[in-house]
């Protein structure tokens, strides 16, 4: 019995991820609701500089968990959200293809924000984590 028991807690660790919010040096550290407010695109400015937010392909089990945590949306509710957002003329996060390439843009770009896996993220002089989450 206790070998299952052990096997269960080890499967769950296992399973549990850890997730990371990064942004370029220059933006300033955020809130939750701020960091939700650049996805929605309701939050547009950081000190007179675009944000410009960044998200993995819709089927990434990454982005999805952002948007469960972060957005706090179905991919559902968001996709009507930005189906509401695209007849007012908004246009929603520029997608990447891959946590690399989210790195790499935020490296370069002032205002850039993404999230990828923890594990995946090597600290850097460019970028800094704004929030950490765990499934």
């Amino acid at each position: 019995m206790k070998k299952i028991l052990y096997t269960i807690g080890l499967i769950s660790c296992l399973e549990a991820s850890d997730y990371i919010v990064i942004a370029h040096e220059t933006v300033p550290n955020f809130s939750l609701q701020q960091i939700r407010a650049i996805y929605l695109k309701k939050l547009t400015l950081i000190n007179d500089q675009q944000a410009i937010p960044i998200n993995l392909p819709a089927d990434s089990s990454i982005r999805q968990a952002f948007e469960k945590k972060i957005l706090q949306m179905s991919q559902r509710r968001l996709k009507a959200y930005w189906t509401k957002q695209h007849y007012l003329g908004h246009r929603p996060p520029l997608k990447m293809a891959s946590e690399k390439s989210v790195i790499l843009f935020i490296k370069k770009i002032d205002g850039a924000i993404g999230y990828l896996e923890a594990n995946k993220f090597h600290p850097t002089k460019k970028i800094k984590i704004l929030y950490q989450w765990s499934d």
